[in-house]
């Protein structure tokens, strides 16, 4: 198994908690309460994700793969196989 680091994108909800998504993993949005239940969130919802597209055969997004920075606010450790 090897780890990328995948570019998520954090903010703070009107409401309360925090919402996290990824322009480089489509499908991944997680809410939490805290900063850190979000990015742990984040990370199990972005498991699911690569685990479904290995599962069906579908290769994983191309831009998922790349070391991108521009306009990330957090990068968290994903395995993929």
């Amino acid at each position: 198994m090897k780890e990328v680091l995948l570019p998520i994108r954090i903010e703070a909800l009107p409401e309360g908690g925090f919402l996290a998504t990824s322009d480089e993993l489509p499908g991944l949005v997680a809410q939490g309460r805290t900063l850190a239940e979000t990015v742990e969130i984040a990370q199990d919802v972005a498991r699911k994700l690569v685990e479904s597209y290995r599962e069906h055969g579908d290769p994983l997004p191309q831009a998922f793969l790349k070391s991108r920075i521009s306009g990330v606010n957090v990068r968290i450790p994903v395995t993929v196989s």
